[in-house]
């Protein structure tokens, strides 16, 4: 750790240092730049060398040291793409040649990010790393849009899933009668593509098909959209509507409590649309 202080206008604080030859995984957060962590503008101040990914705002980029090079390693499903093994090989190499390499991701690096392969990897070839979390797009995209991915009313436990296993296709390996009779919140990554398939086998398995969904595409960005919708329409829903990723899903009644908490178009002037969306007050008063 360095003594080091990229902050003055702060507190002063014990801010890590980024020796020659080692390589920072970065979280950047699901979009909005503002959600970047103080260690991730630390480490963009020092960085030689920056890869990013596609779902990184270059708007972060803008904070980088002068002359620091960056080089893009998007991986898009469905789009021409840098193969997982060339990327690694790529930030060893930089490392190796006494770079300070950045590794930039988008959301979490250890939240279906691959962050934990390309970790892997560098230890194994013998390059130092440090990693820095950042906000996932399954708890801070929610968040913009007003879904709180846990609520003491609806549930106590909430799962996180892949919409795609390594081949690409829908995720073989989980236990569906499993994941739906004992999760109250399902949030999903990247499951546009196959959420036909994904919600089938979740009413195949108990869900209601009415249950809440929603899904917020461009989490955090001033583009962002919600879908509200159910279950059971989901998948016709989003392509009734051109939605296309990236996006999250949300499954569950905390979807419900979008109808309170939209804090987005609250600040633009419109009213809550229900101000007991879980019905509690009906509840407590027929009991």
């Amino acid at each position: 750790m360095s003594e080091t202080h990229p902050f003055p206008d702060l507190p002063t604080g014990t801010w890590p240092a980024f020796p020659e030859g080692m390589v920072w995984l970065l979280g950047a957060g699901p979009g909005d730049p503002g959600l970047l962590t103080l260690h991730g503008l630390n480490a963009l101040r020092q960085a030689d060398a920056i890869v990013y990914d596609a779902l990184v705002d270059e708007r972060i980029l803008e904070w980088r040291k002068p002359g620091a090079r960056v080089e893009y390693a998007g991986k898009r499903g469905g789009k021409p793409s840098p193969k997982q093994r060339s990327i690694s090989l790529r930030l060893i190499e930089l490392a190796q040649s006494g770079h300070r390499v950045l590794r930039l991701k988008g959301g979490d690096p250890f939240v279906f990010g691959r962050g934990g392969e390309e970790a892997q990897t560098l230890v194994q070839a013998g390059v130092p790393i440090r990693v820095t979390p950042g906000i996932t797009a399954g708890i801070g995209g929610l968040a913009y849009a007003g879904i709180p991915a846990t609520h003491r009313d609806v549930n106590q436990a909430v799962t996180f899933l892949t919409g795609h296993d390594q081949s690409g296709l829908a995720p073989s390996a989980i236990n569906w009668e499993a994941l739906a009779q004992s999760s109250p919140v399902i949030v999903m990554y990247m499951a546009i593509k196959h959420l036909a398939q994904i919600t089938a086998k979740l009413i195949a398995a108990g869900r209601d098909p009415s249950e809440p969904v929603a899904v917020v595409s461009n989490a955090t960005l001033p583009d962002m959209s919600v879908l509200e919708t159910t279950l059971g329409s989901a998948a016709t829903a989003i392509a009734a509507n051109g939605i296309e990723p990236p996006a999250v899903i949300c499954i569950g009644r905390t979807v419900l409590l979008r109808q309170t908490l939209d804090w987005a178009a609250q600040l633009q002037g419109e009213p809550p649309r229900s101000l007991d969306p879980l019905g509690l007050n009906d509840t407590a008063e027929s009991a």
